[in-house]
């Protein structure tokens, strides 16, 4: 049986199939006729061997609880990848099945710090961090990123141990590589980020589910940098983006340290779930298992996409500059050179190029004036998005 899903241009209707990018968004309050490039889901058909798993579950046509034990095969196939692709030994026991990773982040607030304790992130960070803690009655700390001309971001590591004490913080969010600004962190700035975390007894959920989309540079899973950050660490994992399998709800928690894990998973028991979704196993396994073609190709295509990006806004949109894109398939914009406040470009980007972007603003006051694009889609939706921006801003 070979891969058979590889045709990455071809463009899918998705729309009325209860679709979150494409079906909802007069109910974001969009405009019915927008093109979204927003939310990170690719636009390509996943592997036909994900495919074959879940319709081989359908066939059987009972979809009773389900579970995974030792020696069944799930855990090998995902070991197996994390190997292969990270050179990271997992264990067994330090594997918790999560519905998604940001219900993991919401179980590790809970499960780490109490209401009105300090939890620091790096904005811009993807906006859902934000979100969770303040939901959960924390108080959020951002020790933002610096971005210099070039649109490169760095680390303030100075800001950072210092919010870290004034704020008496007890859980750090970071996001490994980074979304929205696509940097990679490397080995050094990991290394300083969990020293601090370390000296300040400081807990870190390290989210690094865009983990196999590196463009340049090496991902560096943050727990295995130091033996000591293994102690206080939370790595989440998924092949929600890598496979395109966020409708089916499975991730991958790895928690090395036994008290740790055991706080965790004692919040994620009060939640009331217990059995994962039988297609998100199924099609999980089926991807770590046999998607190394279509991953390969995948790759590939984005790759090109992202170049392709590049290339147009260099050519064609002399008033915003693309920010190095290191990892991940979404490419952050920035539009502050055109002179216009942050809203007058949102509403140009919805209401003229009618294109569904994510705001930089939703991820944070340092994210004014920027937009998020996902680039995971036929080239020629992405080059129409592209020249929409670019008629709409002529006049």
């Amino acid at each position: 049986m070979s891969e058979r899903n590889l045709d990455f241009d071809r463009v899918i209707n998705r729309k009325n199939t209860k679709c979150l990018k494409y079906d909802f968004a007069v109910k974001r309050g969009y405009p019915e006729d927008v093109l979204p490039l927003w939310v990170a889901d690719m636009d390509f058909r996943t592997s036909s061997y994900v495919e074959d798993a879940i319709k081989n579950i359908a066939d059987l046509n009972i979809y009773g609880y389900t579970n995974t034990q030792h020696n069944d095969g799930f855990f090998e196939a995902v070991a197996d990848w994390m190997k292969r692709h990270h050179g990271w030994d997992v264990e067994e026991a330090w594997h918790v099945k999560t519905p998604g990773v940001c219900f993991a982040i919401a179980t590790a607030v809970r499960a780490l710090t109490e209401k009105g304790d300090s939890v620091i992130i790096q904005q811009p960070v993807y906006y859902p961090f934000a979100n969770i803690i303040k939901q959960n009655e924390r108080r959020m700390i951002s020790s933002d990123l610096v971005k210099d001309e070039e649109g490169y971001y760095s680390i303030d590591f100075d800001d950072f141990e210092k919010k870290i004490i004034v704020n008496s913080v007890k859980l750090f969010i970071l996001c490994n590589p980074h979304n929205p600004t696509g940097r990679v962190w490397n080995r050094d700035e990991l290394k300083r980020l969990g020293d601090i975390c370390l000296k300040h007894n400081v807990k870190v959920f390290s989210d690094e589910i865009h983990f196999d989309f590196i463009w340049k540079g090496k991902h560096n899973v943050f727990q295995e940098i130091d033996d000591g950050f293994k102690i206080i660490t939370i790595t989440a994992t998924s092949p929600s983006k890598t496979f395109n399998l966020a409708g089916l709800q499975q991730s991958n928690i790895f928690i090395p340290d036994p008290n740790l894990r055991q706080r965790f998973i004692r919040t994620l028991d009060a939640t009331g779930y217990d059995e994962p979704n039988i297609m998100g196993i199924a099609a999980a396994e089926a991807a770590y298992r046999y998607g190394d073609e279509w991953y390969k190709e995948v790759r590939q295509y984005i790759q090109s996409n992202i170049d392709l990006t590049d290339e147009y806004v260099r050519n064609n949109l002399p008033f915003v500059k693309m920010s190095e894109t290191q990892g991940t398939y979404l490419v952050w914009l920035d539009f502050n050179k055109s002179e216009l406040a942050p809203k007058e470009i949102d509403d140009i980007i919805c209401n003229k190029a009618k294109l569904w972007l994510d705001s930089g603003r939703i991820f944070g006051d340092s994210g004014a004036g920027f937009e998020r694009i996902n680039v995971a889609c036929p080239k020629t939706v992405l080059l129409t998005a592209l020249e929409r921006i670019k008629r709409a801003f002529e006049t």
